[in-house]
């Protein structure tokens, strides 16, 4: 939604040119060391350089430390059904919940929400929308390395709504999400504020 004062004599809504995206999910991934479930170590070093996203500014060149790529615990259960939701996304299929095996179902609701756990396509030209609900589980969010095995660090969830690595969250892990969750990704926020900047100048 966007107003503006009708003193300004603003005739027309603002253009927003289409960007063509010449990238991946993965660009946003790859360069991260591989973590498990549960890890807390806020401090890491970087896996590898990736000029990419020097450019597009989410990485610093002059900082070496990749931090707060921290992830939540997960239950033996809900490893279980992440290695049958990767499995099935590697096949090309999404995992519905009533189609896993008896012993993992526990929700009593087996007709709707069916697709609660999701694997993060890194073959996408856009991650599906990161949500405040990350912060109650990562269900929605497993990472689709089956050997890391686990939902999204809050790195990870950062860099999908386009934080810049530098930017720090504050406040508890559930917080972090929570936070990465409710923001506007900052790219957005650039590319709208130049399409309007030129009415009010």
């Amino acid at each position: 939604m966007i107003g503006w004062n009708k003193n300004l004599n603003i005739n027309e809504y603002p253009y927003f040119k289409e960007i063509k995206r010449n990238y991946i999910v993965n660009d946003f991934l790859s360069d991260l060391p591989e973590i498990k479930q549960g890890n807390l170590v806020k401090n890491m070093k970087y896996k590898n350089h990736s000029s990419f996203l020097e450019k597009i500014g989410i990485r610093d060149i002059k900082i070496d430390i990749i931090t707060d790529h921290i992830t939540r615990p997960q239950t033996v259960q809900d490893l279980k059904i992440y290695k049958i939701a990767i499995n099935e996304h590697n096949k090309g299929k999404l995992l519905k919940y009533n189609e896993l095996p008896k012993e993992l179902i526990t929700h009593k609701n087996t007709k709707a929400f069916l697709d609660r756990f999701k694997v993060v396509d890194s073959k996408a030209r856009a991650s599906q929308t990161v949500v405040a609900h990350i912060s109650k589980d990562g269900h929605y969010y497993i990472h689709p390395d089956k050997n890391q095995l686990r939902s999204l660090s809050v790195r990870e969830a950062a860099r999908l709504q386009t934080f810049p690595d530098s930017y720090r969250f504050e406040g508890s892990r559930t917080s972090q999400f929570h936070q990465i969750g409710n923001a506007v990704p900052p790219m957005l926020s650039k590319i709208i504020a130049n399409s309007l900047i030129k009415y009010i100048e």
